[in-house]
């Protein structure tokens, strides 16, 4: 890992301040909303933030644009992945916080960078006491953070080259990089373009349900996102059963590998249907559904349409790590919290917008253990893993072994952490186990209908932390904590 070469913090200083750049251009866009709906007081905070974060991105740029920006390296990849969204987050929040609308920084911070790790946790009470123009900020932040702002930044300045690549493998969304064209700027633009069709699409779709044009377009950008933020404080259960399930079948979709998707448009749709990990996705999210769904009718004589759409909504919603809701799980009984619960370390797949561990990993998991006892009844067979037919190298499968044993380490850790600021316990596991898995509801008293708003500042400060280690992949932010990394 770049072991003889120093880190060029020039470089990274270049990056970070392009990106900040960026990001208050798509801030800016945010007055709009607050001019036509007359909010005076958004207006001048987020012009005020957007001038502020351009200002300090174009200082960071001045200070090192001279540097070639071709020799990007693995390390300066992670660490500007890191810092990236520690920054943006930084100056994202200052819209919520110079309005005055959500007064305390660690809690505009919180909101912030649960927008863009994608995770829905909120600390606001009354959401739709926000003006409008904050609101559509606080939906673009899933946005960008959904498919990755850095991933937006390689498609819109392909002079990033070769070195670029760093930056995709640390940030784009699954295990390893969707390689859709040889370029890696292609692949960027593929991968947003596919995610600004689908974005525009179910737009139309909950405008058709009579969802008016700014909850439309704010919701497509939080379910595309798989992040769950809505404008309403009901979330979505206020809505049409029609609205319910577009928003069912937008999560699925966000939920899935954006590869699939481009090969299915491409119409190579025996890629999609021979993909194992998809199938599993899509077995899992059945089966799970049709358990909930019977339970539902048996115990609490619901409706065989409402039951079955509750039921696929909260299934779908957490298994993707959205975070919408349209019923209070935590009201069920304890079988099927249980199954929510376990439902918090699934996620969706690789390449998808989707959160927590991941499918494949899930998916290679059973696989090596079902092989292992094969070996353990054959210890001379040679028999590997394979997915789609091809067989899994040993040291994919040991990182993702190392993966699952620090995810749950984290959620451990986390849960101690969490339980010294007297949370009880199930509301501690749930808070860490929503916050890293970037899934928002949790469980107990960070459940569906509540917040995070109770959490002491420095709760909030480790959970946000979180949520940044679970939306990079654990390994891109843990890197930085070793003192080898920053060794020659």
């Amino acid at each position: 890992m770049d072991s003889k070469r120093e880190i060029n913090f020039k470089l990274i200083s270049k990056f970070i301040g392009i990106l900040l750049m960026f990001l208050s251009v798509f801030m800016a866009t945010s007055i709009s909303w607050s001019l036509y709906y007359g909010e005076a007081n958004a207006v001048r905070a987020i012009l005020i933030s957007s001038f502020a974060t351009f200002l300090f991105g174009l200082f960071l740029f001045l200070i090192s644009y001279k540097n070639d920006h071709r020799n990007i390296g693995k390390k300066e990849g992670y660490i500007i992945v890191s810092f990236a969204w520690i920054s943006i987050s930084l100056f994202g929040a200052l819209p919520f916080f110079i309005s005055g609308e959500i007064p305390n920084y660690t809690d505009a911070f919180f909101e912030t960078m649960s927008g863009f790790s994608t995770t829905g946790a909120t600390i606001l009470n009354d959401i739709e006491a926000v003006s409008k123009g904050l609101l559509f900020w606080r939906s673009m932040t899933q946005w960008l953070g959904g498919m990755g702002i850095i991933v937006l930044t390689l498609a819109i300045l392909p002079i990033l080259g070769v070195g670029g690549m760093q930056l995709f493998v640390a940030e784009a969304p699954g295990t390893t990089p969707a390689r859709l064209h040889p370029r890696i700027a292609e692949t960027a633009k593929r991968l947003w373009g596919i995610y600004i069709i689908f974005t525009l699409l179910q737009t139309i779709l909950l405008m058709v349900g009579k969802m008016s044009f700014f909850d439309s377009i704010n919701h497509a950008f939080t379910t595309m996102a798989t992040g769950g933020f809505s404008t309403q404080n009901s979330s979505i259960a206020g809505y049409s059963p029609y609205i319910q399930y577009v928003i069912i079948l937008f999560m699925i979709l966000a939920g899935t590998s954006f590869s699939l998707h481009y090969f299915l448009l491409k119409g190579q749709i025996k890629k999609v249907t021979d993909n194992e990990e998809f199938k599993f996705y899509i077995y899992l999210i059945g089966i799970v559904s049709f358990v909930f769904t019977v339970s539902v009718i048996v115990v609490f004589h619901t409706g065989i349409e409402k039951a079955f759409r509750d039921s696929l909504f909260q299934v779908v919603s957490v298994l993707t790590t959205t975070g919408f809701i349209t019923a209070d799980y935590l009201e069920w009984k304890n079988f099927m919290i249980f199954g929510i619960f376990m439902l918090m370390f699934t996620g969706g797949c690789i390449g998808s917008t989707g959160g927590g561990i991941k499918m494949i990993r899930l998916l290679v998991m059973f696989k090596n253990t079902r092989l292992e006892l094969k070996r353990l009844i054959h210890p001379m067979a040679v028999v590997p893993v394979r997915i789609n037919k091809k067989s899994i190298p040993s040291d994919i499968i040991n990182n993702f072994l190392a993966f699952l044993l620090i995810y749950m380490l984290l959620i451990f850790s986390g849960s101690m952490i969490m339980s010294v600021f007297n949370l009880d316990f199930v509301s501690a596991l749930g808070a860490t186990a929503a916050t890293l898995g970037n899934i928002g509801p949790g469980l107990g008293s960070v459940g569906p209908v509540e917040t995070y708003a109770h959490i002491p500042d420095i709760g909030k400060w480790v959970l946000s932390f979180f949520m940044l280690i679970g939306r990079l992949e654990l390994f891109t932010v843990l890197l930085l904590l070793s003192p080898t990394f920053w060794r020659k």
